[in-house]
């Protein structure tokens, strides 16, 4: 198992990295975490001008303690890019672009204390996912869609439905293997929140932990989503005040249903959310 299991971040926000000015807007913006694109975003006559900014970005942590991540090119390009954000105090870990076991293990040899996200954005990716998951340094999976549904030939419909069951798989692979929840995909309707909120409501109820934003007005809407109501945490509370309460192994809960281990697992884990997030109202 990677080890990185427990409360990760609700957002990831993308920002392109040779755009200086937008990354420090994405610093201030609230997501949880910012990615510092240095591949799908950036002209490949920027790629080197982008990597010294991203370079620059991690150079020092954040001061509100946002995390900071950089997506990565491939092959010898992004060899360099992780040569030169490594080094970096700020760097909280990297994306790897169409993630393979090769990949990986290859970015293992040089994060040092640092982790990774894979991007399942390939057929091949999914052929091999139970074993990438269980790989050393691998903090979590993250669905690439666009590339996904290309190299599967697959059209989805606006809510993703004909996806559903490679995020599944994503899901099983990770609590298999002791990883964070996966990582939902980017919402590309920027201007369609309502849409994006039901969607991330969807991911987060079917074992999805965060969303990854590519504009900074979806971010309030993903953290939202993924942070439990003051009902949920007060439910929680008193679960687990049952629980020390009752000697039996199993036992009938204050709205009538069944308390037992599994959900009491699955309160604990609202209650360390609460911890991290706080709650809202529902």
């Amino acid at each position: 198992m990677s080890g990185a299991s427990g409360v990760g971040a609700r957002s990831y926000l993308y920002v392109p990295g040779d755009r200086p000015d937008r990354i420090e807007k994405a610093l201030a913006s609230g997501a949880d975490a910012v990615v510092v694109d240095l591949e799908d975003a950036v002209a490949v006559a920027a790629k080197d001008e982008a990597r010294g900014h991203a370079a620059a970005t991690v150079a020092l942590p954040p001061t509100d303690g946002t995390e900071v991540w950089v997506r990565i090119n491939q092959g010898r390009r992004g060899s360099d890019d992780l040569d030169a954000v490594c080094a970096g105090r700020g760097l909280t870990g990297v994306f790897l672009p169409k993630a393979s076991n090769h990949t990986v293990a290859s970015a293992a040899l040089v994060l040092g204390d640092r982790m990774a996200v894979a991007l399942v954005e390939s057929a091949a990716a999914l052929v091999e996912l139970d074993d990438l998951a269980g790989r050393p340094k691998l903090a979590a999976l993250a669905m690439g869609e666009v590339d996904l549904a290309a190299d599967l030939g697959i059209e989805p419909s606006p809510d993703g439905a004909e996806l559903w069951p490679v995020r599944l798989r994503a899901v099983v692979a990770s609590a298999a293997a002791g990883l964070r929840p996966p990582i939902g995909p980017v919402w590309v309707a920027v201007r369609d929140l309502d849409g994006l909120e039901a969607s991330t409501v969807q991911l987060r109820r079917r074992g999805f932990g965060a969303r990854q934003a590519i504009h900074p007005t979806q971010v309030p809407v993903i953290n939202a989503a993924f942070t439990p109501t003051e009902e949920a945490v007060e439910r929680a509370r008193q679960l687990l005040d049952g629980a020390d309460a009752s000697e039996a192994g199993a036992w009938v809960g204050p709205d009538g249903s069944m308390v037992d281990e599994a959900v009491l697992r699955s309160a604990r884990r609202t209650l360390g959310l609460a911890e991290r997030w706080g709650s809202r109202r529902g």
